[in-house]
């Protein structure tokens, strides 16, 4: 059964899916050498992986929200602390194998960063159909399910399509963020995919150096029926949007320098929680760029202020229509 800690709302209207969890440890150095020991500075410790981090940021924006995710081990339980610690509700769905540590190093020198992120456990098919029971008891009454981050070892390249026929029998809607395999098996059943360019790539299979061909594989998803709405996220150069009814331009919002690690979920989750408001699917585009923005100014993968959201949400420009002959590959 799985172990929710603090009491998870009753009737959540998103629900987060996270197959591969990981606990983030961040910390600093002053610059990374090899075989020198490296005597790093204070470590924080974070719950992570794509869902949780999107369930966590649409916590803090007043989102009704519930985690779905399997762990395991004395990584899986401080994650469950920690979300606990911060008022997330959450089902741990119980696994025999450790959860991973991903682990992040900031070089003060130069202000690089390194992330060195480990394989996940080896999940049994047991384990993946109770985390798909579970979801789907948690989705019953949900409007929106976003799975989201990659699939740890043994689970099936077709799992996200499983989850995806799912939301499409429970009249759910879909927000699918992953890579590799776990994207290249979706055929159809989502609502929303986002997308960074080099998952773009990923799964049409081509180099997509230009914009126009970025939208055009964008459009082809949409027209192929994988996904109802396909947003291509540009990092500082904004976002990209392809429905069936057009395309559209977001610009970022200028930033200082800080760690992007994040800023896509809480791109995500600010989406989910604008669309559980009732708001256009444009304007919660826009406030999830301030969310992805927001995470520039936060240490490690700790999430966004909600204050700070609304601040850059108010500073968001509306996007730029893209006509139909800018986005066809040139």
């Amino acid at each position: 059964m799985p172990t929710p800690a603090p009491p998870p709302v009753s009737r959540p209207q998103i629900v987060t899916l996270t197959m591969n969890p990981a606990l983030d440890i961040t910390t600093s150095v002053d610059m990374v050498r090899p075989t020198d020991k490296l005597r790093c500075a204070a470590t924080r410790y974070d719950p992570g992986g794509g869902g949780i981090n999107v369930a966590h940021v649409a916590y803090v924006l007043g989102g009704s929200v519930l985690a779905v995710f399997p762990a395991g081990g004395s990584t899986g339980g401080l994650i469950a602390k920690l979300l606990g610690d911060e008022g997330v509700p959450f089902w741990q769905v119980p696994i025999a194998a450790a959860t991973r540590e991903s682990f992040t190093v900031n070089e003060t020198s130069s202000g690089q960063q390194y992330r060195f992120v480990l394989p996940g456990p080896q999940l049994t098919l047991r384990e993946q159909a109770h985390c798909l029971e579970q979801l789907r008891t948690a989705a019953r009454s949900a409007e929106l399910v976003v799975a989201s981050g990659s699939l740890p070892q043994g689970v099936t390249a077709d799992f996200y399509q499983r989850v995806a026929d799912m939301c499409r029998q429970l009249d759910v809607r879909l927000i699918l963020d992953t890579s590799g395999g776990g994207l290249q098996h979706v055929s159809s059943g989502v609502f929303l995919l986002k997308c960074s360019v080099r998952e773009l790539r990923e799964c049409v299979g081509r180099p997509l150096e230009t914009e126009a061909e970025q939208l055009g594989a964008a459009h082809e998803l949409v027209d192929s029926g994988r996904a109802e709405v396909v947003l291509v996220s540009l990092g500082h150069h904004g976002a990209l949007l392809a429905t069936r009814h057009g395309s559209q331009r977001f610009s970022a919002i200028p930033m200082p320098g800080g760690s992007g690690v994040g800023a896509g979920d809480a791109m995500v989750a600010a989406i989910a929680v604008g669309l559980c408001r009732g708001w256009p699917l444009v304007k919660a585009v826009r406030l999830g760029i301030a969310a992805g923005a927001a995470m520039l100014m936060t240490p490690g993968t700790a999430a966004c202020g909600r204050a700070d959201v609304e601040r850059l949400f108010a500073a968001t420009a509306e996007p730029c229509d893209i006509a139909i002959d800018e986005r066809l590959p040139r």
